[in-house]
């Protein structure tokens, strides 16, 4: 028997825009989020504003949230896990776990895919950047709590900082450990943050180290030329080759690949800017759920460039970055894709099935 409910799985900007917009159409979504709180990876790792957007993140969240909280077709389901999978399109049968053990059996005709994405582990493969080592080499995270508490600081001293640096596309663009693809986003949160950390600490200086700035769109012109003309965000085209301290400061070593010479430059603190990685549910779903990955691990859409949702299994849809690195304008989009699929393929199914 089939069923006009779609389940969508997890609690991120992508699976919250997804639920609402199931409901907004006039269908039951049963959300599943893993934590006790909605908001995924932007609210779990407390970031401080989103790159375009410049109210506080948890704002932005809090409106997703709400739309979702105050909508009775949504049923919320949190410190909830998906732990079977079974049926056909049309009719999947479900089981949820608790955090507590228990469980419950739940029935929907489709279901949306919104399991995120992890931080990349500057430790995962190599320590030339001393993530472990030094206490004032942090990343893109640890920087954007410090942002959103609105104190910026050397973890190791707990003083503002003289000069600061971003190293650009660790744990992306490498073949090395095999994540060959860019992030999309880190370049533009690393400009974004340094803009921040200028207007925090007037004094410091900030420089950021690339291979090539990549911006897109109105990234342009609101954030790169802003974090350079406005800030005076110093950008310098270079490959960071080994962090090492050297008294009480670390000592940035490496390429500057427009003077192709050598550089050696003394920092305060050092930030990574890390990518994107599927997260371990992510990679998780897709087997419970059969449906494809790439070799990263990321859902692999089947379709083309006229449809980024479907997956290989027929009512199974992705959205956000459970497909890939998205930042947060394609992930909102990619679930209101993803919630019209969902509904539409169950239409399709009740009208095949009043026809027969």
């Amino acid at each position: 028997m089939s069923s006009d409910t779609v389940l969508v799985i997890g609690g991120g900007p992508a699976g919250l825009e997804a639920a609402r917009a199931v409901a907004g159409l006039g269908h039951e979504a049963i959300l599943v989020e893993r934590r006790q709180r909605l908001g995924g990876t932007p609210d779990s790792a407390g970031y401080s504003a989103f790159a375009l957007d410049p109210r506080p993140a948890q704002e932005v969240l809090e409106v997703a949230r709400q739309a979702v909280l105050t909508q009775p077709l949504v049923q919320l389901h949190l410190e909830t896990e998906v732990k079977s999978f079974a049926g056909e399109p049309g009719d999947f049968k479900v089981t949820l776990e608790r955090a507590d053990g228990s469980t419950a059996d739940v029935s929907c005709g489709a279901a949306i895919i919104a399991t995120g994405f992890d931080h990349f582990d500057p430790g995962r493969e190599t320590q030339a950047y001393g993530y472990y080592e030094y206490e004032d080499v942090i990343t893109l995270v640890d920087a954007e709590r410090m942002l959103a508490a609105k104190h910026f600081v050397r973890p190791s001293t707990g003083k503002p900082p003289e000069q600061v640096c971003f190293i650009q596309c660790v744990g992306s663009r490498d073949r090395r450990i095999g994540n060959e693809y860019c992030s999309k986003v880190c370049c533009g949160v690393a400009s974004k943050e340094a803009s921040e950390i200028r207007e925090l600490v007037p004094d410091c200086r900030v420089f950021i180290f690339y291979i090539d700035m990549r911006m897109y769109g109105f990234w342009e012109d609101r954030i790169y030329w802003k974090a350079q003309e406005q800030h005076h965000v110093n950008f310098v085209r270079g490959i960071v080759t080994e962090v090492i301290s050297k008294g009480d400061r670390l000592l940035v070593k490496g390429e500057d690949t427009t003077m192709n010479r050598p550089m050696e430059v003394a920092m305060d603190m050092v930030i990574l800017s890390v990518g994107m990685v599927p997260s371990a549910g992510t990679q998780a779903i897709g087997k419970l759920l059969g449906v494809a990955q790439d070799k990263h691990g990321f859902i692999s859409p089947t379709a083309n460039a006229l449809d980024t949702v479907s997956t290989s299994v027929p009512g199974v849809y992705v959205a956000g970055a459970a497909a890939g690195p998205k930042d947060l304008d394609d992930s909102v989009s990619m679930a209101g894709s993803a919630a019209v699929k969902a509904v539409s393929f169950l239409r399709q199914g009740s009208m095949a099935a009043a026809a027969r």
